[in-house]
Formats: C-alpha cells, sequence, structure tokens
C-alpha cells in the first residue's frame, strides 16, 4: 500500500456495505482514504443512496450479492487489496433461526477468508461484537476491562455464538498463504453497542415513546452501566485499522481490539434518553416499573411463545432472557490498545456524537 503521487491504486470492498455500520463505512473511506481508485460496496440488498455516490473521483461499484454464495463472495474479493467485512446478521430477538445466524455470520465469514486465500487478497479487517465476551448469562459485570481482562465468556444465545465463532476462523486465518505465496493479515474490530444516524432500534424506542404519550418507563436500574459507541468513531477505526494493517502487519496482525470512544457510561435508557430527551420524551420513574423477577417471567413466557409460535408465525419481542440479561449487566470498556497499535482517537467528540444522533432522531419520523 505504498504512498503514490499520481493516480490513487488502491481497491477495497466493504461487505455488507449498505447496513448501518457499513454505510457508515463505506462514506467514511470515500473522505479518508485519497488513495482509492474503486470502492465495492457488497450486501444483499442494495440502497438507493449509492447513486449519489458514483459522481466522486472514486469509482464505487455496487455489487448484489450473498456472503452464504462462496462463489459470489470470490468475484467479489478478485483484485481487491483490502476486505473490510462488516456484513452480518445482528439478531438477538430471535427473528431469524439459529440456523440462519449460523449460515450468514459463520458461513459467510469463512467464504470471505477461502476468497481472500484464493484471490490473493492479503488484508481482512473484520467486524465483531462486544458480545464475543459478554455480558454473559450469569450477569457477572465487565468494570472498564481491557482485551486481556479475564472474564467467562459463556455463549447460549445464536447470535454472540456465532460472532465468536467467526471471530476465532478470522484471527485463526492470519498467516495464512495466500494466492501467490505472502502471508493473509487479519484482525477483528469489537464494537460496544453502537449508535448514531440509521440505529433502528433507537428509532423504534422513540416511536414506541410517542406511542405511550412521550413517555417511556423505567425497566433497568440506573446503576447498571453500558459502554457505547458512535457509529461514525467505529468507521473510522475500520479505516484506520485498514489503512495500517500493511505497514503494521507484525504488530496488528491477528490481534482484536475494543472499538469505543468517549461516549458517557450510563445504563441503556438513561443513554438513549440523552438523545431521545431533546426529542421530547421523557423517562419515568427512579426504580424500574417492574422487579427483576417478573421481568425474568415475562421474558421466558417470550422465549416459550417464541418456540411455540414459530411454524406459524414470527413472534419476536424485545424482551426475551438474552436481551434482558445484557441490558441488567455491566459491561463497560476502557483500553488504549488501539490508541498504542495504531494512533486511533475518536473522530467525532461526544457532543458531536450527540447532535447528530438527535437530528437524525428528530428527521427520521418526519
Amino acid at each position: 500500500m505504498a504512498e503514490s503521487a499520481e493516480a490513487p491504486k488502491l481497491v477495497y470492498l466493504v461487505t455488507g456495505g449498505c447496513g448501518f455500520l457499513g454505510e457508515h463505512v463505506v462514506r467514511m473511506l470515500l473522505e479518508q482514504e485519497p488513495r482509492l481508485r474503486e470502492l465495492r460496496v457488497f450486501d444483499l440488498h442494495l440502497s438507493s443512496w449509492l447513486e449519489e455516490l458514483k459522481t466522486g473521483p472514486v469509482q464505487v461499484t455496487p455489487i448484489q450479492g450473498d456472503v452464504t454464495q462462496a462463489h459470489q463472495v470470490a468475484a467479489a474479493v478478485s483484485g481487491a487489496h483490502v476486505v473490510i467485512h462488516t456484513a452480518g446478521l445482528v439478531d438477538v430477538f430471535g427473528r431469524a433461526s439459529p440456523e440462519t445466524i449460523y449460515k450468514v455470520n459463520v458461513q459467510g465469514t469463512q467464504n470471505v477468508i477461502e476468497a481472500c486465500v484464493q484471490t490473493g487478497t492479503r488484508f481482512l479487517v473484520y467486524t465483531s461484537s462486544m458480545e464475543v465476551v459478554g455480558p454473559n448469562v450469569k450477569g457477572q459485570p465487565f468494570y472498564r476491562g481491557n482485551e486481556d481482562t479475564p472474564y467467562e465468556a459463556l455463549h447460549k444465545h445464536p447470535y454472540p455464538q456465532s460472532k465468536a465463532q467467526a471471530e476465532r476462523l478470522v484471527l485463526q486465518a492470519n498467516g495464512r498463504k495466500v494466492q501467490g505465496g505472502l502471508p493473509l493479515v487479519t484482525c477483528a474490530l469489537r464494537p460496544t453497542g453502537i449508535y448514531g444516524e440509521g440505529h433502528q432500534i433507537m428509532r423504534d424506542f422513540y416511536l414506541q415513546g410517542l406511542r405511550l404519550g412521550s413517555r417511556l418507563f423505567r425497566a433497568i436500574p440506573a446503576s447498571v452501566e453500558h459502554g457505547r459507541v458512535y457509529v461514525g468513531n467505529v468507521a473510522w477505526m475500520h479505516v484506520l485499522v485498514a489503512r495500517e494493517l500493511e505497514p503494521r502487519a507484525e504488530l496488528m496482525g491477528g490481534q482484536v481490539y475494543f472499538c469505543y470512544d468517549k461516549s458517557p457510561y450510563k445504563s441503556y435508557e438513561d443513554f438513549n434518553m440523552e438523545f431521545l430527551g431533546p426529542c421530547g420524551l421523557r423517562l419515568v420513574g427512579t426504580r424500574p416499573l417492574l422487579p427483576y423477577w417478573l421481568l425474568m417471567l415475562l421474558a421466558t413466557l417470550n422465549a416459550l411463545l417464541q418456540w411455540l409460535l414459530r411454524p406459524l408465525l414470527l413472534y419476536a419481542p424485545l424482551l426475551n432472557p438474552y436481551t434482558l440479561a445484557i441490558a441488567n449487566t455491566t459491561f463497560t470498556v476502557s483500553t488504549n490498545k488501539a490508541q498504542r497499535h495504531f494512533g486511533y482517537e475518536p473522530l467525532f467528540s461526544w457532543e458531536d456524537s450527540r447532535t447528530r444522533t438527535i437530528l437524525w432522531v428528530q428527521g427520521s419520523t418526519q
């Protein structure tokens, strides 16, 4: 990836490039990577906003494809210098079957790895998740932990199981010989809970609050803290890693990095109110409206109903045993590994991230 004073030479591929994070990665690459000649955007469902990007100096190539189809992945990867693999099925509510989650997240990732090996593409950046680590089903807290902090990762839900397997595949592939004989260089990023423009769950909470008379009712103790990260800073870390993976291959290859910024540690509900409050909602109660045992009972009933109804219809409530465990368990990261290894600093301040998200929530329902 040598610098060139003449025409840019690099070809990047972003899988899942039309998703929530993928779109931000695509736009960030166009803004922050001057060496780009072509940017390939691979997704099962291509978005109309790709058309507006075709008028710039970089060739933007939309590719409709499915990561579970190895031949489609190989065709998209061929000739690319760097692959940023954000494609994945994020499902903690049970909208998809465990088999589908595995096929997309694990087999899809294996397809990307094999495509890199077959075509000679040497640099692979994988979007993992904090849920590879936790919170676990025992509700054990993780206070300001880093990548080396001991924690019992217990995965029973299909989504974190699949992300853990996929991350392991990516890290194990580091050093494999690709076509031409050079080593593959891989690393994985673990974002904490992502928020920002395009965050559908934030919008769903807003609409739910409007239906309840501009109110949301506290369900989680305010003492439970979570680490959250702005989507623009997650995209920036991906771009920075992709840029530095070649010159720092020995240091960064096979590594994982928590992806976070300076967003405040708060409970999910109190954090969401940083955006929904200025949009006219209020959070009712200083304590949870319902006791934890009752929430657990409701979550378990929801899981049973989901299992019973699956052959007939899709029942995917927000509350299930896994989402309840996540919301009720403190999980915060504090690490400078990304700063030490490749100079990461957040591109967007908390104030800027907050303002951008508020404006998006306000505009998304008009």
